[in-house]
């Protein structure tokens, strides 16, 4: 089978590999499809410090169950499943405590285990411990269920801000994650959403959306431009779905009184320290917010969004490639050209 395999930074290599074979409580599935994101494009760029290379890469899957290992009772050949990125281990102090997300044995596909960005992928033991294989709909395309999993982190982060009925949401990044935020805060009940970026084109094409309004931040300032939006109150919840800290700090300042901002997009490593004004926070009473990956109860709610049409994804994906155009996928990621990215094996 062929696979793209990250041997260093920046080296990418479509090449053949033997098709695993599913031991003692695992499942082989036959990838279908493998979205690729703005962290793919990172560790491909600069590795991961969680990563031991070698490794196939790939984390957003969908596919069909190919073999069944042997005390594997609840699959069989043929069924059409999602499966989860992040592993929980389940028993540490935080699993314990029903957040996964901050697993003190934290393991992931595509990092302590080869990917998906392959024409068959091993689903380890540890991904059926914790329920993270969940069944697709006959009638859902399996490019869309890879769309799960992301849709899944933007979940743990809304479900953290408490978003809900009535609110008024900023969403700072119009890419892919950010399009999803915009989708899900409407399903969640928000009343308003607005979704800024710098870049018009990024804008063109997340307008798809249909956000309340679109902001293009070198056009004009995005703080005022809520205010005016919101009669100068602000926002009830900011969320910045973009690594950029200048984002971050726009978000304290366009915040409402007792306003919620939830830090979704990581900043880079060695410059993640943002001018943060406390007086902001102290004065409106704010609430400052990290959000960071999903568990797999997340994965499952966004697999039933999805199927239910509450969330609608499949129009998000602007190219669909095979794995031989997998350089490809990444720069249309890295440049911004596209939303989501499908890779087909």
């Amino acid at each position: 089978m062929k696979v793209a395999r990250l041997y260093a930074p920046g080296d990418l290599r479509v090449e053949e590999a033997p098709v695993p074979e599913a031991g003692p409580g695992e499942l082989v599935i036959r990838v279908r499809a493998c979205a690729t994101c703005g962290t793919d494009a990172k560790i491909f760029r600069h590795g991961h410090h969680h990563i031991s290379l070698p490794r196939v890469l790939g984390h957003e899957i969908a596919g069909e169950v190919a073999e069944v290992g042997r005390g594997v009772e609840s699959w069989t050949p043929g069924e059409r499943v999602q499966v989860i990125a992040a592993i929980p281990c389940g028993v540490c102090h935080f699993c314990r405590r029903g957040q996964e997300t901050v697993c003190e044995n934290l393991e992931s596909m595509g990092y302590q285990y080869d990917g998906a960005f392959a024409e068959f992928m091993l689903v380890p033991r540890r991904v059926l411990e914790r329920s993270g294989v969940n069944r697709v709909p006959d009638d859902v395309p399996l490019e869309a269920a890879s769309l799960a999993e992301p849709l899944a982190c933007v979940l743990n982060g809304q479900e953290i801000a408490r978003v809900g009925e009535g609110d008024t949401v900023v969403v700072l990044g119009a890419g892919p994650i950010g399009c999803l935020h915009v989708r899900l805060a409407r399903a969640r009940g928000a009343a308003s959403v607005f979704l800024a970026d710098p870049n018009q084109t990024r804008l063109d094409l997340s307008a798809r959306v249909e956000p309340d309004a679109l902001i293009n931040g070198t056009r004009e300032d995005p703080v005022d431009a809520v205010r005016k939006l919101t009669d100068g109150r602000g926002a009830d919840v900011v969320i910045t779905a973009t690594g950029a800290g200048g984002a971050q700090e726009q978000a304290l300042e366009m915040a409402a009184p007792r306003g919620r901002i939830s830090l979704f997009g990581g900043l880079p490593r060695g410059d993640s320290v943002i001018r943060f004004d406390s007086n902001l926070v102290h004065y409106r009473e704010l609430f400052v917010l990290g959000a960071y990956g999903s568990a797999p109860r997340h994965n499952r709610e966004a697999v039933e969004l999805i199927s239910s049409g509450t969330v609608a994804v499949e129009d998000l994906i602007t190219h669909r490639l095979p794995l031989s155009e997998i350089h490809r996928a990444i720069e249309t990621v890295t440049s911004g050209a596209g939303l989501k990215v499908v890779i087909e094996p």
